[in-house]
């Protein structure tokens, strides 16, 4: 292989540094895509922590090869482009779902979880996830509700106390008894 130039070189960190520095990657075909549809599932991408970016396959190829990240060979065929993102991948792969919706012309290829290789099936089921946010919400509630029942149950013996004494004072009338 002939000496790189600088150009590709310094490409190839930058792919590099975004795959360090995400969470997941998410590789689409975006063939026939206008370049104002392509700035609109940026916007989208943007607001779930999506940063949509094309490279040359064999940049990225050599970017993962040089990152220790196996089997993205297969993902990398025809014009792709790549959503890193920072944060919640489930997010971002629900932004790209949505727009595919609407815009047939875009293909979830597969992606990367860490350095996990998807394929597009596993890449598409992270789109059906619940989002960290309400998965954290729910575990919260789980743990919350047996300490709440648990202080009800420390609540309830001065409750009861409280509740028999208003009764009590309800059956006389709020009249004190005479001695």
């Amino acid at each position: 292989m002939e000496n790189p130039n600088a150009d590709k070189v310094e490409v190839v960190s930058e792919i590099k540094e975004l795959l360090a520095n995400s969470d997941a990657a998410i590789l689409t075909e975006y063939r026939g895509m206008t370049v104002s549809n392509l700035s609109d599932l940026r916007r989208s991408l943007r607001g779930a922590g999506g940063d949509f970016r094309v490279f040359k396959n064999t940049l990225v190829r050599i970017a993962a090869e040089q990152s220790g990240i196996e089997n993205l060979e297969p993902l990398l065929h025809g014009p792709t482009a790549i959503a890193f993102v920072k944060g919640d991948a489930v997010e971002a792969a629900k932004a790209l779902k949505d727009f595919a919706k609407t815009n047939q012309k875009l293909i979830v290829k597969g992606g990367l979880l860490g350095n996990k290789v998807l394929n597009a099936s596993q890449t598409s089921a992270l789109a059906d996830m619940p989002p960290k946010k309400q998965v954290l919400a729910e575990l919260a509630g789980l743990f919350a509700a047996p300490l709440s029942q648990f202080a009800s149950l420390l609540a309830a013996p001065p409750r009861d106390v409280v509740y028999a004494l208003s009764a009590l004072i309800d059956k006389h009338g709020g009249e004190p008894e005479a001695a």
